[in-house]
């Protein structure tokens, strides 16, 4: 394994100061909640467009306009937050880093917030939206100031991929948070701060939640110093106005395409999987509760087999979300420990085009069968617990891949348009382009029993399919793009 020369530099092993620590800490809050208002949509969509459509997604028709609503909503919103990203990308460059981070965070809070008090599909789709606005903005955001605030080398990429990790922190704590939020929407009483009107069910709460991370912002913000390489060239004139066309220029034209192609196939993966295996777990859940009725009807009754099998179904029946949140919660874990790796990794490895397929080519071939197999139901009864180990694989390797760009990006622009080429692959490739595989997984899921000429095929089954298949074809695409991966020209940042 190759290593970057001077591992054991000074500037490496001397303590971070007390500014820097609040710097990591508000990068690493911002990283974390952009992964909780963004992993929010496969928890809260179904219960919450269930409610606000007024349709059970037990029927045939109610499931499909669900799945149809779930698109629109995962797919427009990630629209609009690469449109408003890439503008995000150039007011970093023109207005600051640190100034249009604390916004976009203050953003994205109050929209997620803003989102438990609706009542239509439209209004909903409305916040999630201005949420994913300001997720998309603080990414490119936070990306340039920490890049820049940290020019050693060896501590630059220690610091992006070690706050990166904290975004599947985020993704934890929105799954325990689900979770514990379905159990307050069924509390006998609550405090009256607490209480939400018109029996709110748990995604309200969930959505609410949101406003945690405007409270540490809000307390630190005043200590928070600008990227001293940006000021600097600001107060000197030699910034001037960034322009998109420049990230296009010869120099910079092939990371721009296969950059943006390779965030692409990261959020194509995500989205037209992973964010859609919440609507399959329910299938699996009627699955094992069908082959747990089938063991009862063999057991006598009285028997303390009978009463285990009898608890065991009422389980089932009772708690689903809470079986979905733990999936959820386990893919989360797979993620952060596929961060973690990467963050290690990224100060050892030279070659980036290994770094990254150390991850593309195990992904390629474990995470479609994870969809065909277990989550399709295909091993009965032990489907759902197969899953949860092929959750684990499929965050490991897929989440692992953000990280990889927030390290990689700021090595490949000058500061002049550093934002604005981390905004195009994030927003144009991966919020624009990548997340559009969650609109086509969902209408294949819709389409795929009328090619079968089966309008009785099971939709989680259906679903599962699709993303087998779109999961497939993206990660074949990002393992051939990554031959065409620029590797830096040097460890130091571009002037």
């Amino acid at each position: 394994m190759n290593q970057l020369p001077n591992s054991s530099a000074p500037a490496a092993r001397s303590p971070l100061t007390m500014v820097q620590w609040l710097v990591c800490i508000i990068a690493a809050i911002g990283f974390a909640f952009d992964t909780y208002v963004l992993l929010m949509n496969p928890l809260i969509l179904r219960p919450a467009l269930s409610e606000l459509l007024h349709v059970s997604g037990a029927t045939k028709a109610g499931n499909d306009l669900i799945l149809r609503w779930t698109g629109y909503v995962m797919w427009g919103s990630a629209l609009c937050g690469g449109v408003f990203g890439m503008l995000g990308g150039y007011l970093t460059d023109w207005l600051g880093r640190r100034r249009v981070l604390t916004w976009s965070i203050l953003l994205y809070a109050v929209a997620s917030a803003a989102g438990a008090f609706v009542n239509s599909a439209e209004m909903l789709l409305f916040w999630r939206c201005m949420a994913f606005i300001g997720v998309c903005v603080e990414f490119v955001a936070a990306v340039a100031w920490l890049s820049e605030l940290f020019p050693d080398p060896h501590r630059r990429e220690a610091v992006l991929g070690y706050t990166q990790a904290f975004a599947s922190v985020g993704g934890l704590f929105v799954s325990l948070v689900y979770k514990a939020s379905d159990s307050i929407a069924h509390a006998d009483s609550l405090p009256a701060w607490l209480t939400l009107p018109n029996h709110a069910q748990g995604w309200r709460y969930a959505l609410i939640s949101g406003l945690i991370p405007a409270i540490p912002l809000i307390i630190i913000r005043p200590f928070l110093p600008e990227s001293p390489e940006w000021r600097a060239k600001k107060q000197a004139g030699k910034l001037g106005r960034p322009r998109f066309t420049e990230v296009f220029q010869p120099a910079f034209r092939r990371t721009t395409i296969v950059s943006a192609i390779l965030f692409a196939c990261a959020f194509g993966a995500a989205f037209g999987a992973i964010q859609l295996t919440p609507q399959m777990v329910p299938g699996l859940i009627a699955g094992r509760i069908a082959s747990t009725n089938k063991q009862l009807a063999k057991a006598d009754k009285g028997s303390e087999q009978f009463k285990e099998l009898t608890a065991k179904v009422a389980d089932l029946k009772s708690h689903p979300q809470q079986i979905i949140g733990t999936v959820q919660l386990i893919q989360e874990v797979g993620g952060l420990a596929g961060r973690i790796v990467l963050a290690w990794l990224a100060v050892r490895i030279v070659s980036r085009r290994k770094l990254l397929r150390l991850f593309i080519i195990p992904g390629l071939l474990i995470i479609p069968l994870v969809y065909a197999i277990p989550a399709a139901g295909h091993l009965g009864y032990a489907s759902l617990d197969v899953l949860k180990v092929g959750m684990f694989l499929t965050g490991f390797f897929t989440v692992a891949q953000f990280s990889f760009f927030g390290n990689y990006l700021p090595r490949m622009y000058p500061t002049r348009i550093r934002g604005t080429g981390e905004s195009f692959a994030a927003n144009v490739g991966g919020r624009m382009i990548g997340t559009g595989a969650n609109f086509v997984t969902t209408q294949l899921a819709v389409a795929l029993p009328l090619m079968m000429h089966n309008s009785d095929f099971p939709r989680p089954a259906a679903l599962a399919y699709s993303a087998a298949a779109v999961v497939l074809a993206v990660y074949l695409i990002g393992f051939i793009t990554s031959f065409w991966l620029p590797e830096p020209r040097s460890e130091a940042l571009p002037e």
